[in-house]
């Protein structure tokens, strides 16, 4: 599990990682841990679809 500060961390994480386009799986949480669902959810929310990257 993880306190809010950690899931806000997470989510931050997985956002800076969609912005800069790194395969999902440099993920470092394991599965089952809660701050894999949010940086998960970061991620998916920053990453540009392939088709928004060409504009």
């Amino acid at each position: 599990m993880g306190t809010r500060g950690d899931l806000v961390r997470a989510i931050n994480a997985g956002a800076a990682a969609g912005r800069e386009r790194q395969p999902v799986t440099v993920c470092p949480y394991p599965p089952g841990d809660l701050r894999r669902s949010a940086w998960v959810r970061g991620y998916a929310k920053a990453r540009p679809l392939d088709d928004e990257a060409a504009d």
